[in-house]
Order: structure tokens, then C-alpha cells, then sequence
């Protein structure tokens, strides 16, 4: 019997009305009609469906789709791995603006000393002059404000390259370890947040402690943060500030120690 218009557009997430629409253009003709006329969707006309999503998703339009999926030489197989491939770039796109993202957050301000060639380079299309205002508003009054400030002025491409470098192993690292599952309080997640902390006083500011514990906390509570961060793995940032946290007690417990 097929399945009805109402109930394809139930499992697509479409309206009934698109689905009239990819039928009258010639896109999506329903493989069959009843005795009175209501359309009947086979499953490879549902299959045909995902496909006109996916690609829609990835920004082609209608007339392109047509074309790529009436193509006789490519069958099921061959648009998946297609559409694969066009995700991927996607992805990998979105993380080299996560990273753009991560230099603005961590910096605090980003008055840099480079061309507008150099900052496309780094920075993509991010508007870079806009989130530094808006760091310049939240934390301009703060001694690690002034501190990044001092330091980020000097910095050249060369510098940038290397910070880019370093941030993304860390992160990578991080989304690693949580992948595999490894504790936030664990030995590996705990020397993986001193390495981020590190990495931010050596670059920034004096990133103490309870400042890297504060980092981890405004990673969940900013979704601006919180996507950025999970552009590298699905609740990396829950886990950053976890690890933070648990990093930021076992720092504060050995250097009491040693201080008895």
C-alpha cells in the first residue's frame, strides 16, 4: 500500500504542502495513487526524499538536486558517498571557525597587528574587530584583560600559527580521551586541562586555578562557549569543565602539601 503523503511528511519533518510542491515540480513523483487519487509514497520514493534533504541541507537548490539525482550513472551508493564527502568539508569548515572562536574567548580582546590577507587566513569570515568589542565590554576592567591585551598586540601570523597549532592538539586530545570514555577526574583529563591551562598563561594571561576552574564553568553556561567547544565532540564541554574542576582541587591539594 505505500505510505500516505501525512505520513511521509510525519517522518520527514516536512510540511504536506512541500510534499505537493516536490511532486508538481517533477522532484519527488510519489510512486503511486489510491482509487480516489491520494498519493502513495514507496520506500525508495522515502529513500529519494532523505537524499533531497541532505542535499538541501548542504545548500543546493532544487534544480540542482533534480540533476544530481536523476543522474544515471550515480545509484544509492554513490550519492551517499558523495554527500559524505560534502558533510565532511562542512565539518572540518565549522571546526577552523571553532578554532577562530576559541582565539577570541581565551584572548579576551584581539587587537592584532595584522593584515586584512592574514587575518582571512586565520580567521576566515569571523568578524574578529566585533567579538573583541564585545570582550573588550564584559572583561575590559580586569587585570587578565590587560595582561592578554599587552600580549596579543605583538603577536604575528607566525605567533597565531603556532597558538592554532597547539590549541587544536589540545582539544583534539581532549575529545579523544572523552570518546574513549576516560574519567573528567581520571589521571589523562586531569593532565590534558594543566596542559590547556598552561597553554592559556603562555600565551594570555596568568590563568590560575580557580580561573581555569571559572573557564570551565562559563564553557557550559555560555551556548556560545558551549558550541564552540562541542564543535569538537558532542559534551566536550561539560567534560572541559569537569576535568577543570577536578585538575583545579588535585593543583590546589599538592601545592598545600608541599607547603606543610
Amino acid at each position: 500500500m505505500g505510505h500516505t503523503v501525512g505520513e511521509v511528511a510525519r517522518m520527514s519533518g516536512q510540511t504536506v504542502r512541500t510534499l505537493h510542491h516536490y511532486d508538481q515540480i517533477g522532484l519527488l513523483v510519489p510512486a503511486g495513487r489510491t482509487a480516489s487519487g491520494y498519493r502513495r509514497y514507496s520506500d525508495d520514493d522515502v529513500e529519494r526524499l532523505r537524499q533531497i534533504l541532505t542535499y538541501r541541507e548542504l545548500g543546493f537548490g532544487l534544480d540542482g538536486i533534480a540533476e544530481i539525482l536523476d543522474d544515471p550513472g550515480a545509484d544509492t551508493r554513490a550519492h551517499l558517498v558523495r554527500q559524505h564527502e560534502l558533510v565532511t568539508e562542512r565539518i572540518e569548515r565549522l571546526r577552523a571557525i571553532a578554532r577562530g572562536l576559541e582565539q577570541l574567548m581565551e584572548a579576551d580582546t584581539m587587537e592584532l597587528d595584522l593584515t586584512a590577507a592574514e587575518r582571512l587566513e586565520l580567521f576566515g569570515d569571523f568578524d574578529v574587530d566585533a567579538h573583541a568589542e564585545e570582550a573588550r565590554r564584559r572583561w575590559g576592567g580586569g587585570e587578565a584583560f590587560a595582561q592578554s591585551q599587552r600580549r596579543v598586540g605583538s603577536y604575528t601570523k607566525a605567533d597565531w600559527e603556532r597558538h592554532n597549532a597547539e590549541a587544536a592538539e589540545i582539544y583534539r586530545d581532549l575529545a579523544r580521551i572523552l570518546a574513549e570514555g576516560a574519567p573528567a577526574d581520571g589521571e589523562a583529563a586531569m593532565g590534558l586541562a594543566e596542559r590547556h591551562r598552561e597553554h592559556i598563561t603562555r600565551w594570555f594571561y596568568d590563568c590560575t586555578t580557580d580561573i581555569h576552574r571559572g573557564l570551565g564553568e562559563l564553557y557550559v553556561a555560555d551556548e556560545r562557549f558551549t558550541a564552540t567547544i562541542d564543535a569538537h565532540g558532542e559534551g566536550l564541554s561539560a567534560y572541559l569543565r569537569d576535568a577543570f574542576a577536578a585538575n583545579a582541587d588535585h593543583q590546589e591539594a599538592r601545592r598545600a602539601s608541599e607547603d606543610r
